[in-house]
């Protein structure tokens, strides 16, 4: 050791990351292109195709929404399309990228729109018995005619167009022939529409957009309602990963859940206000748990439909 630190004083070297005779450590060797990202790494070689594709794609993407971008634009819109892998290219683009990648906040919006709107004078929740070109009368369940807004006889599959064949789809009263508000007023939440399928209007154009109807918001609230599994990976964030039943960790093959399961929604509760019957099918109804205590869940209320159907207290159709 002597040895090498009189030759590292006679020749002024020292190895890497040793010290010198006065006390003072060198740094180590910094091979030519680690801090740089110049060539001399192997991982930060020459770009890959995809990436310059990429880089070309956004240039020419930004230039485009900034082309069309209006004065008034909401500005977490904004900062969430630019900072996105793939930047839409256009305001509307983005305005629906946001809603899809922030899904419960579009959930949450979704069902205030749907109470300012109410529930419409006489709508009550029902289910349809017709398939489109297979329409046949349920004598057990028969369709009341229903008149549209102008008091016409819409007839019994007219009344019948939007209603859902399942109580496992959300009511939607504004889909529905006889009370759909028509273009520039959202069919899910029946509030006016307005620019890039915003609710609120920022523009002061003063009447909605007539060739709309429908929110970004609530096209992505619709989502989840139809089809919560789809969005698991956020659910199980919000829950910090966490079993809702049972506290333990969530197992990869966990599953969404409704807390009160639909049938009894249907069964007892399809006489409260439109409004409220929203948040059984959004963020306030559902849960992740584990798949065995799902499958324990499920063989109960299984257990519970037939002991029900058993004493011909149903009144549910089939799911």
């Amino acid at each position: 050791m002597a040895k090498r630190a009189a030759k590292a004083t006679a020749t002024g070297k020292t190895p890497s990351g040793e010290k010198t005779p006065s006390g003072e450590k060198t740094p180590r060797a910094v091979t030519s292109g680690s801090v740089s990202g110049t060539a001399g790494d192997p991982a930060d070689g020459p770009p890959s195709a995809a990436s310059l594709w990429r880089e070309a794609r956004n240039g020419a993407a930004r230039a485009r929404l900034e082309k069309s971008l209006p004065a008034v634009f909401p500005a977490p819109v904004l900062r969430h399309a630019l900072s996105r892998p793939l930047v839409p290219p256009t305001p509307r683009l983005a305005v629906e990228s946001y809603w899809r990648h922030h899904i419960l906040r579009a959930d949450r919006l979704a069902r205030a729109l749907a109470a300012q709107s109410g529930q419409p004078e006489g709508w009550t929740w029902r289910l349809g018995t017709w398939r489109l070109g297979t329409w046949r009368p349920d004598p057990r369940r028969p369709a009341p005619l229903r008149l549209g807004a102008a008091g016409a006889d819409l007839g019994t599959e007219d009344a019948e167009a939007g209603l859902a064949f399942s109580f496992r789809m959300p009511p939607a009263p504004f889909r529905e022939a006889p009370y759909a508000r028509g273009k520039g007023h959202c069919c899910v939440c029946g509030q006016p529409v307005y620019r890039f399928g915003w609710h609120r209007d920022l523009w002061g154009a003063g009447a909605p957009n007539r060739n709309a109807s429908w929110h970004a918001a609530c096209v992505a609230a619709w989502k989840l309602w139809t089809g919560p599994s789809d969005h698991v990976k956020v659910l199980k964030r919000r829950q910090r990963h966490r079993c809702a039943q049972s506290g333990k960790r969530l197992l990869r093959s966990a599953e969404v859940d409704h807390r009160v399961p639909l049938y009894r929604i249907w069964r007892e509760e399809r006489a409260r206000p439109w409004p409220e019957l929203l948040g059984y099918w959004g963020l306030p109804n559902l849960q992740v748990v584990n798949r065995a205590i799902h499958a324990d869940k499920c063989a109960v209320e299984a257990g519970e439909r037939a002991s029900v159907r058993r004493s011909g207290r149903d009144g549910a159709p089939p799911a």
